[in-house]
């Protein structure tokens, strides 16, 4: 079962943690590239303030964003603002999913997020908290994978492994920490291959976020994941 109300409260530790650690920076390296191709960091902490306000749409039952080529447009509105401004949006637009997520609501229900993605009400919490997760991650100021909670890591890896299950390009693989299994890829009787590493190294790999030098395969070469 998932507990949104312990995911909200995760995502609300998580937020504070990232604006603790941004509000130390400044107008000059907010404006410096982040860990993604592309992407200062001003247009990562934009993205996490418009992500907020797509997923109070969501749970309200209007659509995420109202076109891929207007979310776009908005990070690229907000990405050049000063610090102050991007952490006052940062923690207003975090307030307003609090509020949301604190309603009533029937969270078994099904909504809608982007590119006619479904999913239940009650993981829209644990989306957000990846969000904030990873993308402090991404600002490249000292908050690595290692430092992620370990329940987060287990429930990301696992949501990762859940999203590549059954995809065509991706050999039947098994994945471990040396204590946990997962099984990714193709459907087959047994695994092709065997992926193992540390937590923080198959969080990376399968989210996009390292090259997985820091695995060991057996069975095959690592495999190549799709985008997300």
């Amino acid at each position: 079962m998932i507990d949104h109300g312990h995911d909200l409260a995760s995502v609300r530790n998580a937020t504070d943690r990232l604006l603790t650690a941004a509000a130390k920076l400044d107008n000059a390296s907010v404006a410096e590239p982040s860990r993604l191709p592309g992407w200062s960091r001003g247009h990562v902490l934009a993205h996490l303030a418009r992500n907020a306000d797509a997923l109070v749409n969501v749970l309200e039952g209007r659509p995420m964003y109202p076109s891929g080529k207007a979310r776009d447009a908005d990070i690229e509105r907000d990405a050049p603002r000063p610090l102050d401004v991007q952490l006052t949006d940062l923690r207003d637009s975090a307030a307003r999913f609090q509020e949301t997520g604190a309603v009533p609501a029937d969270w078994s229900r099904t909504v809608e997020l982007r590119n006619g993605v479904t999913d239940s009400a009650s993981q829209v919490p644990f989306r957000r908290w990846a969000e904030v997760e990873l993308h402090h991650v991404d600002l490249g100021i000292g908050y690595e994978l290692e430092d992620l909670p370990a329940e987060f890591s287990q429930r990301e890896i696992d949501f990762l492994a859940a999203r590549f299950s059954g995809h065509p390009d991706v050999p039947p693989t098994q994945l471990t920490d040396g204590t946990r299994a997962w099984r990714t890829g193709r459907e087959a009787t047994e695994p092709e291959v065997t992926v193992s590493g540390p937590a923080p190294e198959l969080l990376g790999w399968l989210a996009g976020r390292r090259d997985g030098s820091g695995l060991t395969v057996q069975g095959g070469p690592l495999p190549a994941l799709p985008p997300l």
